[in-house]
């Protein structure tokens, strides 16, 4: 049992920082992550007692200034945890805008069918899809940010219920994290080094479509 355990710990590890590595080469940061747990009293790894989001959240508070590029670094962080999730900030690289599934099935048809620019786009254990945009850096109006809350609630876009757009001082959980109850987040469109699309292009297309759920 405990070589069985081991070796899927060592394929977790393997597998972040595989990743890892390919999110550094487009210059994008990571961070670790907490981690769901099966079995006993807690659903997350961190010591939050009824955690709102369980492997949803970084590990530590100071996650926007740990977050790197350096693999040697990500090697270190995987091997002492070996299952932590896997953390991106945003408003560095990319933003992204996080919707309901259902929402982004009807966005990503409307999108291959009017030839509408669209970057990454990844599934969040089948309930959220997260589209990475380009980062509007710092707008001079500051009402066009809608940067989410770090204590694992983040706000709704005022005139789209249910969507959030990940911006400066917020992050997501990136594929291939694990997610309580056997889900994972994964690539529907993986990176492939392409130029990030416009946001305000896509965020259209992105409301309407909540709008019809």
């Amino acid at each position: 049992m405990l070589a069985v355990s081991g070796g899927r710990r060592q394929r977790a590890r393997n597998r972040m920082v595989a990743a890892a590595r390919d999110y550094a080469a487009f210059g994008w940061a990571c961070a670790p992550g907490a981690h769901p747990l099966t079995g006993g009293d807690r659903a997350c790894s961190c010591d939050r007692v009824g955690c709102p989001a369980p492997g949803a959240h970084p590990v530590s508070t100071m996650w926007g200034r740990q977050a790197g590029v350096d693999p040697a670094v990500h090697a270190r962080w995987w091997s002492e945890h070996p299952e932590a999730n896997l953390i991106l900030p945003t408003g560095r690289v990319f933003d992204v805008f996080d919707i309901p599934a259902a929402a982004g099935d009807i966005a990503l048809e409307r999108i291959d069918r009017e030839n509408v620019p669209v970057g990454p786009v990844a599934d969040s254990g089948g309930q959220r899809h997260l589209f990475f945009v380009a980062t509007r850096g710092a707008p001079d109006d500051e009402r066009e940010w809608w940067s989410c809350q770090l204590d694992c609630s983040p706000e709704n876009v005022a005139e789209t219920p249910g969507m959030r757009w990940h911006c400066r001082d917020s992050y997501v959980v990136a594929p291939p994290s694990a997610l309580p109850y056997g889900r994972e987040v994964s690539w529907l469109r993986p990176p492939d080094g392409s130029p990030l699309p416009d946001p305000l292009r896509l965020l259209e297309v992105l409301a309407d479509s909540c709008e019809q759920v």
